[in-house]
């Protein structure tokens, strides 16, 4: 394991008067930018543009998504982009519907609590679609490997499935070449199952300390 940023100092580089770098990661810098670095809150947070897509279950993991995410607790609207690629990288297409997308924010807004993930197809761009987050469709792959003192050490690597992916998913908009637009919320709370779970409380005993 690894010491935790929070145990870590955060460092910045100034680069210009407009622009840092910060050695945490992106979900650091926002807050660091929120609280320190900037004199007024922003109108809106751009993350990214990402190399390699963030789709399906795979952006619970993602550093872009988790910054915007931290831009919405703070009450500002926030877009996170990806480019669903890590071969030939060519952000110029990402960047100019970063652009068109966050105009229509300024404009528009978003609702309290939301924020835009955004996967950008490599190549040809035929579409534009709003999107859920997939299903996992992806499996985890452990590679063993020896290092030449036989000690082992692992490559942690995926498989996508496409054959189950849903029509109305961020893949299936990547796969057939159009932009994916999803709204997440910041409140990951299934209010459905509240009210099958508050059924089980009655079989509960609460612990006694003493």
């Amino acid at each position: 394991s690894q010491s935790i940023t929070i145990h870590a100092p955060l460092r910045v580089n100034v680069i210009d008067e407009r622009h840092y770098s910060v050695s945490g990661t992106p979900a650091d810098s926002l807050i660091l930018a929120l609280h320190q670095l900037l004199k007024e809150k922003p109108d809106l947070v751009v993350s990214g543009i990402n190399p390699g897509a963030n789709l399906g279950e795979n952006l619970i993991y993602s550093g872009t998504v988790a910054a915007a995410l931290e831009a919405t607790l703070h009450g500002v609207p926030a877009i996170a982009v990806s480019f669903a690629s890590r071969k030939r990288l060519d952000f110029q297409h990402a960047a100019a519907f970063a652009q068109q997308l966050a105009a229509h924010v300024l404009a528009e807004g978003l609702p309290p609590g939301v924020m835009l993930n955004v996967n950008v197809p490599r190549g040809e761009i035929r579409g534009v679609r709003i999107t859920r987050q997939s299903r996992k469709i992806t499996q985890n792959i452990i590679l063993e490997k020896k290092d030449p003192r036989g000690r082992p050490y692992y490559w942690q690597d995926e498989t996508v499935s496409f054959e189950n992916v849903e029509p109305d998913s961020d893949y299936a908009a990547i796969i057939a070449h159009e932009i994916s637009i999803t709204p997440l919320q910041a409140d990951r709370t299934d209010y459905e199952s509240m009210k099958r779970l508050s059924d089980w409380l009655p079989r509960f005993q609460t612990p006694v300390f003493e």
